[in-house]
């Protein structure tokens, strides 16, 4: 009896195309908010940052291909590999920036106080790793 359910809930559900159409649409609209702040309260604070670790204050436009392009291409299906990287990279960056005082920190209900930033930079790396599926605007190319 329960191995008929499971086949039944297994046919129902078994669709990796659609799960990874839903993986990348939920990191790509959700970084897209980011993306969008950035444009309209401006970057003058993330270069700022860069200028006092004696980066070049202009490497700070580099947000937008991380929270704008690269999620736009990710929820396209468009090099969604090399997007995907380039998503997981840009939040290895704004966490070294910003976050790295809260590394060994826990929230008062006992999260690690990093837990979005590594949430979203293993999303990223996850897109990468499993490509964009059936349900994109370019195909992945198979190496198998």
């Amino acid at each position: 009896m329960l191995a008929i359910a499971n086949r039944a809930f297994t046919r129902l559900t078994d669709h990796p195309d659609a799960g990874k159409l839903l993986l990348r649409a939920t990191f790509a609209i959700l970084m897209l908010f980011h993306g969008v702040a950035k444009v309209e309260h401006g970057i003058g604070w993330i270069s700022g940052m860069l200028q006092a670790q004696g980066v070049p204050g202009f490497v700070a436009y580099g947000v937008f291909i991380g929270e704008i392009v690269a999620p736009i291409l990710i929820l396209l299906g468009i090099f969604t590999r090399p997007a995907g990287f380039v998503y997981a990279i840009n939040l290895l960056v704004a966490t070294l920036l910003v976050g790295m005082g809260k590394f060994y920190t826990l929230t008062q209900v006992g999260a690690w106080a990093l837990e979005t930033e590594a949430l979203y930079f293993f999303g990223g790396l996850i897109i990468m790793l499993l490509g964009s599926g059936r349900y994109s605007v370019m195909k992945n190319e198979s190496y198998r």
